[in-house]
């Protein structure tokens, strides 16, 4: 586990710190309105309100505006065990899938309970000096309870050590 998650963890939970970390590094994010309402070690959750800026042409919410929710469910545990780690890790999403049940429209909430097992992804890039992969899943409800999406996600993990 990153000693440092801590220190990441307060900038997300930080609405404020967290809307400047989404205008600095995922100005769509912000535009779309996503908002994190838990960040753990085990499991992050983000919510998208359906609006009329991430609406598509059938009245709903557009499926990227989905598909950004999700994949930041699953990218901030992997952001938050890579955050300030030397040598450092790169991390990139090399695949996607993803399943619609229902229209979008109220809002929806992506949790992702994979946080452990991409810690220890991470760990395993780290140690072995080789790229990792792991699949993410990260499920979207609306207030009702009801699954919306689901989505999968395959992120790759290496360490960049130093080239002397």
């Amino acid at each position: 586990m990153n000693p440092h998650f801590p220190k990441f963890q307060k900038i997300i939970l930080h609405p404020l710190k967290f809307g400047f970390f989404l205008l600095q590094k995922l100005p769509a994010a912000w535009m779309a309105g996503l908002h994190m309402k838990k960040f753990e070690v085990e499991e992050a959750v983000v919510s998208v309100r359906f609006k009329w800026l991430n609406q598509n042409p059938f009245k709903s919410m557009y499926f990227a505006v989905q598909s950004m929710a999700a994949e930041m469910s699953t990218g901030m545990l992997a952001f938050g065990q890579i955050y300030q780690r030397n040598p450092s890790v790169s991390m990139l999403v090399v695949g996607m899938e993803a399943k619609f049940h229902k229209k979008a429209v109220d809002i929806i909430t992506f949790t992702c309970s994979e946080g452990v097992l991409i810690a220890d992804t991470i760990e395993k890039a780290l140690s072995s000096g080789e790229g990792q992969t792991i699949h993410c899943y990260s499920v979207g409800k609306n207030i009702a309870g009801e699954t919306v999406s689901e989505f999968w996600f395959t992120w790759s993990f290496k360490s960049k050590t130093s080239k002397h």
